[in-house]
Formats: C-alpha cells, structure tokens, sequence
C-alpha cells in the first residue's frame, strides 16, 4: 500500500512553510509513521492542514477553479500578505521497497483573476541511486513541458536560482538525447486542471497513472451523525462516503459479499462499544437494511436513527477500517467530537491496530486537541501546530522534546503532558 513520507503546505491559509515527515533533500526529523496526529490550540490550522489534503483532492477530482470556489476563490486560501504561489510537496512510496517519488505542484492567479495550474512536476531516483538529484519524469509550467514513458526514463536537473525546470530541461534537451527517446512534448488545453488527471488515465505512463489513483484514493472524514441516520435508496454499496450517509447500502454490500467476515465484523464492533450487546440487521420491503443495536440493559434493539451521535460515530469508522479494501489515506479532522472518552481509547487503539496489521492497511492522518486521544500515541506519532509571531502556523514534532522522551519512557502518558503544557510555546523542558 502506498504510503505518504512527507509532506510540504506554502501559501496555503496559515500554513506559510509547513513540512511534516521526510523530503527528497530533507529528511527532517524522519518520515511519517502510519497513523500521525497533529496537535494544537482553536485556531492554529489544524483544519487549514485538514484542508490542504482536500483541496489537493479536488483539484485533481474537479479542476483548481472548482475547488478555490468552493473555498470562496483563490484570494481567501493565499496565505494572508503574501503574492506567491500556493505549493504542495509529496513524497511517497507506491510500496514499501519501492523508490519514493515527488511530486511538486503550484497554484496561482492568471491575468483575469482566474486560479490556474503554474506548475506540476514528478521526479523519481533511478534505481541504484541512493543519493543525489532524482530523475524528473513529468515537467510543466504553464500547461506546457514534457513527459517521460516508462517506469525508468527522465532527465536530472540541477536548478539555478534564476532558472525554471522547463527553461532549464529546454537548454539541456540536446545535451540529454540519449536520455531523452522516450520524452513527449504536452501542450494542455485546460491549465485549470492538473496534468496527472489526464497522464494519470494512460498505460505508457504507469507511475503517474499510480499517482493519480493513490490521492483518487484518499479518504478525507466530513462524517455527519444526523447523515448516518438518513435512511440511504435500497441497492448495495462497497466504500463508505465521506458524510457517512450510505452507511445501510455499505452494510447491505458486506452482508451479501461478505456475511462470514460481516457477521465477525459486527460482533467485534458490538464488543468495542460500551453498553451494546449485538448489532444486526433487518431487511426492509423495499430491500434497504436497517441497523439495529441491542442495549444490554433493554428487551428491545434500538435503531441507527435512535442511536447516539458517539455510537454512530465509532461504528462509521470501525466499518471503515473493516473495508476489505481500505484507502490507501484515511484523513479524519477530531475524532473525539461526541465521544465520551473511553471510546476515543478504543477508537485509537482500532487506528493503531489497523495501520499496523499487514502491508495493505491504510495511512492515518488525524487532527484533534483530545488528549485522552493522545495518550494512545508515542512522540514520533504526535506533531504541535503552533502560531508564531508573524502570525503564520509552525510544527514540530513531539519526538523532538528530549523531556517529554524521557517522561513518556518512565511510563507517562503523552496526552497528559500536552495537558501539562509541556510543549507550550515550542518550550523546551529540557533545558530549564
């Protein structure tokens, strides 16, 4: 399963230069681990942060236009100030031995206001290259510049300060002939929609068509409980969406395709919520399945339109871990809302176990102010979003406080030591 090793936000809200994980030229503190948190008080950017995973998502879905209108246009996303470019960095592994690859894409605003695609780019180490400047197998800027066939083909380019990647791979295409058979020249129609969208649907271009289909494949949370409730057309469905509102047809799907693994699915999603005893089904006239939760403490079962907004809420994501083919990215802005807190215990532990448990399980991505949430989680998993001075947000990554290792080894719980302001102000304990 793909995995994200970093990611790079500028321009972005109040996200002026943020990067978590690892780069291509800067390893950081390390690379993201399979379930990463990030911490922080109301207003930081957390939910920018949430965002800028959406909005990349739209782009792609639906073209830049659309998704800078569904944010109330490009001028109120550009960070505050600022006339650059909005930038967003990737680096990823399509598997786990294979070779990470980056991508690099830019926004901006072009003569009639209008938000466009400035520039795109892919690059990828050759194999046996273990350091140095990666191969870029996919240039664009301004919806013009080459593309590479292939699994293997590109062209190394060392960028000077005063040179774009296509002024520069243009100076050197006759230099790189030999490097170069298998090149394209692109000329888009549309500069409003990403390059990847359309490479992304071609045989000849397999890592950008692997590309496309893994951020097609992210599973950002907009869960609404009063959503799940809603009783969803009859007919089956394989992926929950992201309000939750297909919750039924998704169990119909599982319960026809899959009963034996639906039925241990239930039982096991029954034993996790306090107070429920069994949860089954009950097929309607017109084909649809109503979800009915039994209460110990009751003859009768309740169902999902009587239920809790909490109990709805943790059986819409233990479902979503339960998928047979979970997304490759799962991206959920605080869990906690609603939930009484030894169901955020249970939650984070089914988030650990599921990133965890084989090489097909999904990345998790979260963001919360939760700290019995926290708790579940070791420094290297836990990222503090912070504003500074200027106004704008900053990050570190727990694991970087030497006080808060040391007091989570003596058996201190991580959730309580944000509580404790242990990582206030980016201060470091350590040092008093």
């Amino acid at each position: 399963m793909a995995k994200i090793e970093g990611f790079r936000i500028r321009n972005f809200g109040t996200l002026r230069d943020v990067t978590i994980g690892s780069l291509w030229n800067d390893k950081g503190t390390g690379e993201l681990t399979p379930m990463t948190a990030v911490i922080g008080k109301n207003g930081v950017g957390k939910s920018t942060l949430f965002d800028a995973f959406g909005f990349l998502s739209e782009c792609l879905k639906f073209g830049v236009e659309e998704a800078c209108d569904k944010r109330n246009g490009f001028e109120h996303i550009v960070s505050q100030g600022i006339d650059e470019p909005i930038e967003f960095e990737i680096y990823y592994r399509e598997e786990h031995n294979a070779r990470p690859i980056t991508y690099e894409v830019s926004f901006m605003l072009d003569s009639h206001s209008r938000p466009y695609v400035k520039s795109e780019r892919l690059r990828q180490r050759r194999e046996g290259q273990p350091k140095g400047w990666p191969f870029s197998f996919l240039i664009l800027e301004n919806g013009r510049g080459w593309v590479w066939k292939g699994e293997s083909e590109g062209i190394q380019i060392q960028e000077s300060a005063d040179q774009n990647a296509l002024q520069t791979l243009d100076k050197l295409m006759h230099e790189k002939s030999e490097e170069s058979k298998e090149r394209e020249f692109l000329e888009l129609e549309d500069n409003r929609k990403l390059g990847i969208a359309t490479l992304g649907a071609l045989k000849q271009h397999p890592r950008i068509s692997a590309f496309r289909q893994f951020i097609e494949g992210w599973y950002l949370s907009y869960f609404t409980p009063d959503a799940a409730r809603s009783l969803s057309l009859a007919g089956p469905q394989k992926h929950l969406n992201i309000h939750g509102d297909n919750i039924g047809p998704v169990v119909q799907f599982m319960e026809r395709d899959h009963p034996k693994q639906f039925a241990r699915i239930l039982k096991d999603i029954a034993g996790k919520i306090p107070g429920i005893d069994k949860i089954s089904t009950e097929r309607m006239s017109d084909g649809r399945l109503l979800l009915k939760f039994n209460d110990k403490s009751f003859k009768d079962p309740f169902s999902a339109q009587q239920m809790s907004d909490g109990t709805l809420k943790v059986f819409a994501y233990l479902l979503l871990l339960s998928d047979p083919t979970p997304p490759p990215f799962i991206c959920i802005e605080e869990p906690e809302n609603g939930l009484y807190h030894k169901l955020l215990e249970v939650l984070a532990m089914q988030f650990r176990t599921h990133v965890t448990d084989g090489e097909s399980k999904s990345q998790i991505f979260i963001t919360t102010h939760q700290p019995y949430f926290v708790d579940a989680l070791e420094p290297n998993e836990v990222w503090i979003l912070e504003k500074g001075a200027d106004g704008f947000s900053k990050i570190r990554r727990a694991s970087e406080y030497p006080i808060v290792q040391g007091l989570v080894s003596e058996g201190l719980l991580l959730g309580g030591l944000w509580y404790s302001d242990y990582f206030e102000g980016g201060v470091n304990h350590g040092a008093l």
